[in-house]
């Protein structure tokens, strides 16, 4: 069986629902400090135990992600956040294992995060200096193997940053962040009718190391 696709607007879905709340954002009576977020990143760790009897550990593949946020203001020093992440990665399979793409050793993988979370200044006003961040929300997991399905679970993120104002609208940011999922599975997760690749796992939990600029409305 060929597994399910996601849409391939997924991800601009998501872009497009940011920048429609951006609109509503500008439409309202609000203060300079929203604005949009633009990250690239380095995302690395997270993996998952193998469920075939050999409880061989199967990891994934450090590589590049990207992020959209949407912020609001809530008070001086904190901002309502609107998270969006994705990251095309690979998980380690192991000895090769046979599909109807023939026989391999990784599985393409495709994790999607929405989060709605705030930022919080420890130095004063919004704009600049050290902050924490986090969020609570969902994300997709889409593997690209004939044989599996995407799944879709609850997740959070949790990070530490800092802020430099690079003139009136636009700031540089550096941030560090943890991503975790809560996998909950004892060996059928990815399945689709047959079984490619089976795992188990409680959490999976990945740390980014980005930056971004952020420009503010």
């Amino acid at each position: 069986m060929r597994s399910k696709k996601t849409a391939p607007g997924g991800v601009l879905s998501c872009v497009a629902l940011l920048m429609l709340l951006a609109v509503l954002g500008a439409a309202t009576p609000a203060r300079a400090d929203a604005g949009l977020v633009v990250q690239g990143g380095v995302r690395a760790g997270g993996g998952f135990e193998s469920a075939t009897g050999n409880e061989e550990e199967l990891r994934l593949r450090s590589g590049a992600a990207v992020s959209l946020a949407y912020e609001w203001t809530y008070d001086d020093h904190r901002l309502w956040q609107l998270f969006a992440a994705h990251q095309r990665t690979r998980l380690a399979v192991g000895p090769a294992v046979s599909s109807g793409a023939g026989t391999v050793q990784e599985m393409p993988l495709r994790l999607t995060h929405l989060h709605v979370g705030g930022v919080n200044y420890f130095e004063g006003p919004v704009g600049g200096g050290p902050y924490v961040v986090g969020g609570l929300g969902i994300t997709q997991l889409t593997p690209r193997l004939p044989g599996t399905s995407s799944k879709v679970r609850a997740s959070m993120n949790l990070g530490i940053g800092h802020e430099w104002l690079l003139s009136k609208p636009l700031a540089l940011r550096l941030e560090l962040r943890a991503h975790i999922v809560a996998i909950g599975s004892d060996g059928a997760f990815f399945c689709s009718g047959g079984c490619t690749v089976a795992i188990r796992a409680d959490t999976l939990t990945q740390v980014e190391a980005a930056v971004g600029l952020r420009v503010g409305f």
